[in-house]
This record gives structure tokens, sequence and C-alpha cells, in this order.
């Protein structure tokens, strides 16, 4: 059990110049007595008031250095209590940027950009190691060629045509492990390695020509090579993909001929394909 959407603003000030997180946390607890499902006994129920309150003080005691720490600074607080035995935390961070004006950062002002959003997760269990998870999604993706689809299988219930040049756009989810918690410095491996460029590397390819995707498949495997090769510390790394699919406007009744020029989102349904790639040592282990 727990507290779900616990959203806050950490304003952070150094003189003039003032930084900010902007944070939704969830925090579940799974206590060593299941008493109070099985006979109403609360005695050792920590509430979920005091939950959201605990998250709240941490937040003003220590910052929000990282989003990762502070989901390490949320599990190990409530480890802490005997009757708890597991431990749960979800932060995600809301994307304010500062402000440049003529290239200069403004001091106080900032600016939210949906270019995907960051996210943490960690766990512990009590006499286990502390995991941390972390990750980007709602990042939307597109380009406009350099991709297709042929030389899938058909029967008789197939009707898509094959395409060698077509729009390839979707919704990308990306979560990574770490494997047992070290001491990571997760913002230079976040800013610093740019797993955010790996993922727009890999999937647009070199900027004056683009590289060739032969299948939404082959682009999230691609996505998760090159992070796995830039990123030492990422161990397993999962990738969905929810595809986006347009059609082309059929014109001729308005005497116009439309080269790919005006097309249509099709809502719904919409294809996604998801994969887990791992090391090899890491898997087996």
């Amino acid at each position: 059990y727990g507290k779900n959407t616990i959203k806050f603003l950490r304003l952070h000030r150094e003189g003039k110049k003032h930084f900010v997180k902007e944070v939704e946390v969830c925090t579940h607890l799974r206590l060593t007595s299941a008493q109070e499902y099985l006979e109403g006994n609360n005695s050792l129920v920590i509430p979920t008031d005091t939950i959201k309150n605990t998250v709240l003080v941490l937040a003003k005691k220590n910052g929000i250095p990282t989003l990762e720490q502070f989901a390490i600074d949320i599990c190990k607080y409530f480890m802490t209590f005997c009757q708890v035995a597991y431990v749960k935390t979800y932060v995600q961070e809301v994307p304010w940027q500062r402000l440049h004006e003529n290239g200069v950062p403004h001091v106080h002002s900032f600016i939210c950009v949906p270019d995907g959003i960051r996210f943490c997760e960690a766990e512990q269990c009590r006499n286990g190691p502390l995991v941390v998870f972390a990750g980007i999604k709602d990042l939307k993706l597109m380009k406009t060629t350099q991709s297709g689809f042929e030389g899938f299988y058909k029967n008789e219930y197939t009707t898509l045509p094959e395409r060698h040049d077509r729009i390839l756009c979707g919704e990308l989810f990306c979560k990574w492990s770490y494997g047992e918690c070290k001491d990571f410095d997760f913002d230079c491996i976040w800013y610093t390695n740019k797993i955010r460029e790996c993922i727009l590397e890999a999937f647009a390819g070199p900027p004056d020509c683009g590289e060739y995707s032969p299948s939404y498949q082959k682009t999230v495997n691609s996505i998760q090579m090159l992070i796995l090769s830039k990123v030492s510390q990422v161990q397993v790394i999962e990738v969905i993909l929810n595809n986006t699919f347009y059609n082309v406007v059929d014109m001729k009744n308005l005497g116009l001929t439309n080269d790919k020029e005006v097309l249509v989102p099709v809502e719904t349904p919409y294809g996604s394909c998801a994969c887990t790639l791992g090391r090899k040592k890491f898997l087996e282990a």
C-alpha cells in the first residue's frame, strides 16, 4: 500500500539564481505482517498521509540533488521502520528548463519543454540490495523518410502493402537498470553520457542523411545497442515504442495529386513493439 501522485515543487536559491525541481512521487510499502488485511489490526500500518508528509519533509531537508538520490533517500528512510519489509519509490520530473535570452541564462525564469519526461524507481527489500532504475517516457519522435516495412509474413488476412518509404512516428518509453546501487553520479550519467541523445541518434541517424529503418523493431534494438555500448553503468534496458501511423489523404475527387504531402494520423488501433535487452553477465547473474 502507499501514496500515489505526491506532487510538489522544490525551490532552491543561491543568491539571485534559483533552481527548481517539480516532481511527482509514488511510494509503496510492504509490511512484515498482513494483519491489517487479515485481522483489521492497524498497529503496524504507517498511514499514507504520513508517507506523503515524509516525502515532503525529506525534500525540504535533503533537497533533490538527483531524482535517483531522492528516491534512494525515501527508500532508506522507510527501511528504518522495523515493520517495513519492502519499499518502492517512483519519481518523475516536470521538464522545466531555464530560459535563455540571447544566449544568457535567466536567473529565475523557466519554460516547460515537452521533450520527454525523466523518471526513476528505487526499490529495496529488507536484507536485500538497493536497486535503481531510471528512464524517459512520453518522448514523441518522428522521421518523415528513411523508414520502410517489407518482406513480412503474409496470409489470406494480410491487407497491408509493403512500403519502402514511410513516416516513422511513435511515442517512446525507455527504462534501464543500474543493477545493485553503487555510488553513481546519476546526473552525470544522464547529462554527460547523454542517454537521451543516444536515443535520438539511434532513431534519426546522421543529420545530413539519416539512417534507414527496416522496422520499428530494428529501431528499438538500435537504440538499446547504442546505449549499452556508450553507457557502461546500464545493465538492462527496456524500450517500448507505441507507433503512430499516417495515411495519405486521397485528393483525386478534389482534382489534386497528393504526393505524401497531406496525411492523417490513424488514432486507433495503434501498433506497439517492445524489447528488453541486457548484458549477458548481468542476465546470467
